[in-house]
């Protein structure tokens, strides 16, 4: 059937209509199409002559500043300063780096050791990773680099921050230290950040540094830069720069952390202070120190070898990492799992020889001649070891375990620090898994008294301590806010030890200090609002035999040093409402009341008063000599420079 005419006019009509829609079409998408080569070949046409002339645009990574540590008076005490450095990328230098570094040692010192040692690591590396070849340089040294860079191909003078410590050793062991990212580094990262592939960048290593790295860290900034066919860069396109890392705040008071590292002085030492209601650490010094500033600006072979090989141990963290033989400050531990157990109450009386006898052995008191007929309170006051000796075969390791645990020790509190170390509370079962033996009479009476298996770090000490003091489940802390906002305090549960059995050992505690016949009496505090309860402790490092018992025990002043006792201290203060509780030993000191106990009242004293110990909160025959010692320091003040946010 054929179309009419009109039909066909129609068909003209819409096919014409149509043609005209899709040249349309084709004329939008024709002059778009001059519209972009247009922009792209005269507007903007000098930044794609760059690009496409031998890929001349870069995109370079910048470094963020890594975030200020500030103390919880907001104090800096991790801070960053300003480092001038040079980098080398082997691409950028044709492949040949050995003739650009013997020019660029004309222009600053690089020893033949570092040369081979800078060779060694070119060839390792990347050919497009920079290496940096030196840092800290002076600004002659810097700009001299800087007028000769034409000369020096792939050589790079930049200005950046690195890491300082405004404190050095005070704390040097909580911050620990960074440290450039090493292969080692890289090997425990699975996907890292390109950001630590950068040459200048600092990575935290060990202690608060490394825990809390994911804060401090910050996130990389970037830079456009136009360079020539050499590699050289020509300018500078375009800048944006990285986000700083968070600023922490921690806990420590960092005057007090000073004071306690000078009171303690050149003994291998350890000092714990917490806040026995929020759990905040003070102070945890171990003595004696280094200065990390070494280690972020790389510390010379003498100095590290004079490090590992000082008997003292400076590199070890004591507060965390060392466990001792807790020796008496354990024997609240015994008191209250006795107490709880129903096997004796306050009133509950052992006679002391001098000695016990179990198991075909004898067990003797530290007081030759014994204490008589002791109670629960004496017993702690006296620190009568046969009492815990017959208390122990009573009521059996099992609960003694059990009450160490409540209390915190034998487990490792979770703190944003290197290597924290669990201790050990045993019972049977530990030590049938560990040893592959039977629990003994013998060992359930060395553990009573803190010897034997049983072991706890300064830490742990005063976190039972703070336990004791307060009632409460508490658990120490070091971050108080980040990037100024307040880390919540937790709501610590009631401590699941009945209120009286505390009240006896505190009691004990009080009288270890201010009895007539306390074993710390001479470290007590005579301002009554601010009482002091304690308990001493000495753990023994070597065997005494029968024979020397026979002829006499040799004084510990008489034995070469690392064959003296531990001596130990703990004790929280006021004694009616607390506030701190401290921890404190002096590895191979000797007794406790004698050498620990004078340094944790001191320390406990700066806290109690906010500033150096007043003169009458000592007995009176100490005050002459706790004036010299203040006099003799180089106390950390306040008004100190502090170091500003980059």
């Amino acid at each position: 059937m054929t179309d009419t005419p009109r039909q066909n006019d129609g068909n003209g009509r819409r096919i014409g209509r149509r043609g005209l829609m899709l040249a349309g079409i084709q004329l939008g998408v024709v002059t778009t199409l001059a519209l972009k080569l247009r922009s792209m070949q005269v507007e903007h046409a000098e930044q794609y002559r760059m690009l496409a002339d031998g890929n001349s645009i870069k995109i370079r990574l910048l470094v963020p500043a890594r975030g200020l540590i500030h103390d919880r008076n907001g104090i800096v005490i991790a801070g960053n300063e300003q480092n001038y450095r040079v980098t080398l990328t082997r691409e950028e230098a044709g492949g040949e780096v050995e003739p650009v570094l013997r020019r660029l040692a004309r222009l600053i010192p690089i020893s033949d050791a570092r040369m081979a040692e800078l060779l060694d690591e070119f060839a390792r590396r990347s050919a497009i990773t920079p290496i940096v070849l030196a840092d800290r340089l002076s600004w002659e040294q810097f700009s001299s680099i800087a007028v000769n860079a034409p000369a020096l191909a792939g050589v790079t003078p930049e200005s950046g921050l690195s890491r300082v410590y405004p404190r050095a050793g005070d704390l040097a062991h909580v911050l620990g230290y960074v440290g450039p990212v090493s292969d080692y580094d890289l090997s425990k990262i699975e996907d890292p950040d390109p950001v630590l592939m950068l040459p200048e960048f600092q990575l935290g290593k060990v202690g608060f540094e490394a825990r809390m790295e994911d804060h401090l860290r910050g996130k990389a900034g970037q830079r456009r830069v136009e360079v020539n066919s050499a590699g050289r860069e020509m300018r500078q396109l375009s800048r944006q720069e990285g986000e700083q890392g968070a600023t922490v705040q921690m806990t420590i008071d960092a005057r007090l952390q000073n004071y306690a590292a000078q009171r303690m002085g050149e003994e291998s030492a350890a000092a714990v202070v917490m806040d026995v209601q929020t759990g905040d650490i003070l102070t945890i010094c171990s003595s004696p120190s280094f200065d990390p500033n070494k280690f972020v600006r790389g510390i010379s072979s003498p100095d590290y070898k004079a490090l590992m090989n000082h008997d003292h141990r400076p590199l070890a963290d004591k507060t965390v990492q060392g466990v001792y033989p807790p020796g008496s400050t354990f024997k609240m531990v015994t008191l209250l799992a006795g107490l709880e157990a129903g096997v004796i109450n306050a009133g509950s009386r052992f006679y002391c020889p001098g000695y016990t006898t179990a198991g075909g052995r004898r067990f003797h008191c530290w007081r030759k001649g014994g204490h008589g007929t002791v109670d629960a309170v004496t017993s702690l006051s006296h620190s009568c070891d046969v009492y815990y000796y017959e208390l122990a075969q009573k009521v059996g390791i099992d609960r003694i375990a059990a009450m160490a645990r409540k209390l915190g020790l034998g487990q490792r509190h979770d703190l944003p620090m290197s290597a924290v170390a669990e201790g050990i509370a045993p019972d049977r079962a530990w030590k049938q898994a560990r040893h592959g033996q039977a629990w003994q009479v013998g060992d359930s009476l060395n553990a009573s008294i803190g010897q034997g298996y049983v072991l706890a770090s300064p830490l742990q000490l005063a976190v039972m301590t703070a336990r004791i003091a307060s009632g409460r489940e508490i658990r120490p802390r070091l971050v108080r806010a980040i990037d100024g906002v307040q880390q919540p305090v937790p709501d610590f549960p009631v401590l699941d030890v009945n209120p009286a059995f505390l009240r006896v050992a505190r009691l004990g505690m009080d009288e270890v200090m201010n009895s007539a016949t306390g074993t710390a009496r001479r470290s007590r505090i005579v301002r009554e609002d601010w009482r002091m309860a304690g308990k001493t402790g000495t753990s023994q490092v070597r065997n005494i035999t029968a024979a020397e018992r026979a002829r006499g025990v040799v004084s510990n002043d008489q034995l070469p040093w690392e064959r003296r006792d531990h001596a130990l201290f703990v004790c929280y203060a006021p004694y009616d409402a607390p506030r701190y509780a401290v921890s404190v030993v002096v590895e191979h000191g000797g007794g406790g009341s004698a050498v620990a106990a004078p340094v944790a009242r001191d320390i406990l004293l700066f806290a109690l008063a906010g500033g150096l110990p007043p003169l009458d909160a000592v007995p009176g025959d100490q005050r002459d000599a706790m004036e010299e010692r203040h006099n003799a320091m180089h106390l950390f003040t306040p008004e100190a420079p502090r170091l500003t946010r980059a």
